[in-house]
């Protein structure tokens, strides 16, 4: 049973607002913090504090932050043996407005070394070998689709940041796993709040295998390749900030599907296991552990069927 992430490492800025700025507006800050972020390793930490057997496939700069980036992986139970060190460019980086109050965020990316990772990177035995592999697009395009292509396990795809994406490499997804948003974009429709049905509607048309929709406080709708859609509401918390909420989702889902749990199983633990990461400040700040997670489960409601 193992879990393997391809995918970015970040140094997060983040940064308290009272309100997030607007287009061309400037806002004063209450605080700045560095934490340790990208989608890819925000996975892998979530997934290595939930159970063992986690590995990471990245790249960071040769500078401190890149020091920092392993550092914390390795203190969240990953395996960080894949994750190379990339001469010339710097360890990558998001700034991340948080609004007070709410949780709400505006991030913004810069890849860094994560751009230098090739498809022959993934090409090993950790991603082959797999139970579930976890991937996002903070990385080249090609490299998730060499990734995908040598997996032999359940694979598992979050489109952010959304771009078009090649039928090919749809084909090689187990379970696709957008928000709301990504799920438009990738079904060219115009973005605004939508019903359950019509999600579920977006859902199978843009994809043959499983979806899983990301609903934030809403929780997340599971569309299977076959068989009925159901919605997974959330059990009550306090949020303080949502970053990283849906790549601990992705990180817990794989968890439990890699110990063989049926699909809407992993996500009622999943969502349980994000409404957690929000109850504390930066992508890991709160990130629960297993014990934390089954002990909420129980409050988690039941899902209900949709359609």
């Amino acid at each position: 049973m193992s879990v393997t992430v391809v995918g970015s490492l970040n140094e997060d800025v983040l940064v308290a607002v009272d309100r997030l700025p607007g287009r061309g507006e400037t806002v004063v800050g209450r605080s700045v913090d560095i934490a340790p972020g990208g989608k890819g390793a925000n996975q892998a930490a979530a997934a290595g504090l939930l159970g063992a057997g986690v590995h990471m496939v990245g790249r960071v700069g040769e500078d401190a932050a890149g020091d920092r980036q392993l550092a914390a992986l390795a203190g969240s139970r990953v395996n960080v043996s894949r994750v190379h060190r990339t001469a010339g460019v710097p360890t990558g980086s998001a700034t991340i407005a948080v609004e007070a109050g709410t949780g709400e965020n505006l991030i913004v990316v810069v890849p860094g070394a994560n751009a230098a990772l090739a498809p022959a990177d993934a090409d090993v035995e950790s991603v082959r070998r797999a139970s579930v592999l976890l991937l996002q697009l903070e990385v080249p395009l090609e490299t998730v689709a060499a990734a995908a292509s040598v997996a032999a396990g359940t694979v598992v795809l979050t489109p952010a940041p959304p771009r078009p994406l090649p039928a090919a490499l749809l084909e090689l997804v187990d379970v696709l796993v957008p928000n709301e948003h990504e799920l438009a974009q990738l079904a060219g429709a115009e973005p605004r709040e939508r019903s359950p049905d019509e999600l579920v509607a977006l859902a199978r048309s843009v994809a043959g295998c499983s979806v899983v929709v990301t609903l934030g406080a809403r929780g997340a709708l599971v569309v299977p390749a076959d068989g009925p859609a159901v919605l997974q509401a959330p059990p009550p918390v306090g949020p303080v900030d949502t970053t990283g909420a849906g790549d601990c989702f992705c990180g817990a889902m794989a968890q439990a599907l890699a110990r063989g749990d049926a699909l809407p199983d992993a996500v009622r633990y999943a969502v349980v296991a994000a409404a957690l990461s929000t109850t504390g400040r930066g992508a890991r700040g709160a990130l629960p552990d297993d014990d934390a997670v089954r002990a909420l489960l129980r409050q988690a409601p039941a899902a209900e069927p949709v359609g």
